[in-house]
């Protein structure tokens, strides 16, 4: 059995632009930062034994901090947890994709270089398969990004994820011999005072 914490990297500047990034490698936004603090002020009350982020800077950067208010150790970095690839669209706005796709782009993603789920989810499954291997019984934080995280949702929902992946979001997985079980589901309780 493994328990595994899923979080999406905090907020970037190409969030806040509605910028694709794929698997561009950017920087988290002064936000981005403030709300990976308040998610490791959350976690430090929690068990865990160890972090593993997508080798993206914006991913590894959120681990980092983490890591420095929550003394859980960042075992390490994992290109197999970076974002989904997005090929062409990657670096664009909806509207630079229309200008030079048209209002069907979304028809066009595969031919324009989108990642397929199945490639994803291999990733995913080739990185389980070791981490339980190497980190048995372990209750692991896995920081990566939402283009990512929502596949791998979908799979155990076995249906749409019905709300928008939020950034620094803690999803929690328990392994159960062959089944995922979701015990917490794109949770920001410690988002609520920026709001406030």
């Amino acid at each position: 059995m493994i328990q595994l914490g899923l979080i999406r990297h905090g907020t970037t500047e190409w969030n806040l632009e509605g910028r694709m990034q794929g698997q561009m490698d950017t920087p988290l936004a002064e936000v981005g930062r403030v709300q990976a603090k308040l998610l490791a002020n959350r976690l430090k009350y929690e068990a865990w034994d160890g972090i593993i982020a997508s080798d993206l800077m914006r991913a590894h950067e959120t681990a980092l901090t983490i890591e420095k208010i929550t003394g859980v150790p960042l075992l390490g970095v994992d290109a197999r947890l970076r974002e989904r690839a997005f090929g062409q669209l990657e670096g664009t706005t909806v509207q630079d994709r229309i200008a030079k796709w048209g209002e069907d782009w979304r028809e066009r993603e595969h031919e324009l270089g989108l990642e397929s789920d199945d490639s994803l989810l291999q990733r995913w499954d080739s990185f389980v398969s070791e981490t339980e291997q190497v980190h048995p019984g372990k209750k692991l934080l896995i920081v990566s990004h939402g283009g990512y995280i929502v596949p791998v949702i979908t799979r155990i929902l076995q249906g749409p994820l019905e709300e928008h992946l939020n950034n620094t979001s803690l999803t929690v997985l328990h392994r159960n011999e062959k089944q995922w079980d979701i015990h917490l589901l794109n949770c920001t309780l410690h988002l609520n005072e920026l709001s406030t």
